[in-house]
């Protein structure tokens, strides 16, 4: 098969990675991928958001199978231009996209169909949207209703800053992405990522991951988009696995269907875990960044064929096997990150950083210099991500790769995957 892969992240790094390795593979493109990318895949300087132009090219180079890693051209219907000039592509049409694409519709999904989420009303004007959060008190969430690459969630720990993040959206600063919001209540609990493949009517679970969203350790500062991720998630146990497949996955699918909008494609159910049970946060229409990662590194199974049978609504007897090892992906960014940052630091050290046992380091903001050196072109730059018996023995491994990386212009996090160390402790004790 011949596969065009788009985007240039982390996460596209780790599926060109996962692909790569397919017998089914023949030739893999990627568009416009990065400088890790280029190890795994022929990197063409295509625009994913040219619909016509990612079409041509699926014509010319006999594309068998397009593989949609972000959401932006998802949410803009590249799978339906695509599907429509007669190429197979994975991902959901524009309509089910709009699971991630307008955080109300998602809400509203939810409400209409008795799914767990958190309280909420959604808002285009400043005043009742305020006069909602002073009613409801701190700690309170407020959401842009479009997409704003991670900066569109404000965690208010006072109503002061509810408001401040209301008038900040609704005043434009996150462009039509904040054309109208939502407020909810906040959640109390612990988080974890659930990604399921779709095919329209069923749900095939994959290995559970949990993120870390705030920019420092201890769970401190701003959210970004993800500062890293471990696989399994000790909170998603049997019992919570199937909680959410009945109660938030499955009925969804049912939702979506009714709608006339199949889902296909990677279901990412953002939860909360609460005294009560799972609680949805958002839903995304695409594998995480990092989430992916560790999931690429644990599943033993080929990624291919697992794609096509979710384009093809062949799942219900389909299977994957993971590795029993856990995996842990810790995110290099440029200092400033997610505020603003300066481009084109140079990074040395990453051969050094891959020899280390269990290693894989995939690229998410990155380029190749006129020296054939590494730049860093990104926000978040690096995902230096380790297999190990367990997550403490993965995180050691993957700290050690960090260490060897001189990168004066980035940092990390220093506490990746520390509930799941902290539950591995007690349990050798």
């Amino acid at each position: 098969m011949n596969i065009l892969l788009l985007g240039s992240g982390g996460r596209e790094h780790a599926l060109a990675w996962k692909m790569a390795a397919s017998p089914l593979t023949d030739q893999l493109y990627c568009a416009p991928g990065n400088a890790g990318i280029e190890r795994e895949a022929t990197c063409v300087a295509l625009n994913p958001a040219n619909h016509a132009a990612v079409v041509a090219f699926c014509k010319s180079h006999a594309i068998d199978l397009v593989v949609v890693g972000p959401e932006a051209p998802l949410v803009a219907g590249i799978v339906d231009d695509l599907e429509a000039a007669g190429i197979k592509a994975f991902g959901p049409s524009k309509a089910a996209a709009r699971l991630e694409g307008s955080k109300g519709f998602a809400k509203d999904l939810c409400r209409a169909h008795n799914i767990p989420t958190a309280a909420y009303e959604r808002f285009a004007q400043a005043a009742p949207a305020k006069a909602y959060a002073r009613a409801r008190g701190a700690p309170i969430v407020v959401k842009a209703d479009g997409l704003a690459a991670g900066k569109g969630v404000i965690v208010a720990t006072t109503v002061a800053e509810a408001e401040a993040a209301i008038d900040m959206i609704l005043g434009g600063g996150l462009g039509a992405a904040g054309a109208e919001l939502v407020v909810e209540d906040f959640l109390e609990g612990e988080e974890a990522s659930f990604f399921a493949l779709c095919d329209g009517e069923t749900a095939l679970p994959l290995a559970s991951a949990q993120d870390h969203k705030r920019v420092f350790d201890s769970d401190t500062g701003p959210n970004t988009g993800g500062m890293g991720a471990y696989s399994p998630a000790p909170v998603m146990t049997a019992e919570m696995t199937q909680r959410t497949l009945d109660e938030i996955v499955r009925p969804t699918l049912r939702a979506m269907k009714e709608l006339g909008a199949p889902f296909k494609g990677v279901l990412f159910a953002g939860l909360m875990i609460t005294r009560a049970g799972p609680q949805l946060i958002e839903y995304n229409i695409r594998f995480g960044d990092p989430e992916c990662q560790p999931l690429m590194l644990r599943l033993k199974s080929d990624l291919v064929p697992a794609l096509m049978a979710a384009r093809d609504g062949m799942l219900k007897n389909f299977d994957l096997r993971w590795h029993d090892d856990a995996a842990l992906t810790v995110v290099m960014a440029t200092k400033g990150y997610p505020g603003d940052y300066a481009k084109g630091s140079v990074i040395d050290g990453l051969a050094e950083a891959a020899a280390v046992e269990g290693v894989e380091i995939f690229h998410a903001g990155t380029t190749i210099g006129a020296d054939g050196r590494v730049i860093a072109n990104g926000g978040r730059v690096l995902g230096v991500s380790a297999i190990g018996r367990t997550v403490a023995d993965a995180q050691a491994r993957a700290y050690a790769a960090v260490d060897k990386i001189r990168w004066p212009e980035g940092f990390c996090r220093r506490d990746i995957g520390w509930r799941a160390v902290a539950r591995e402790t007690v349990r050798m004790r």
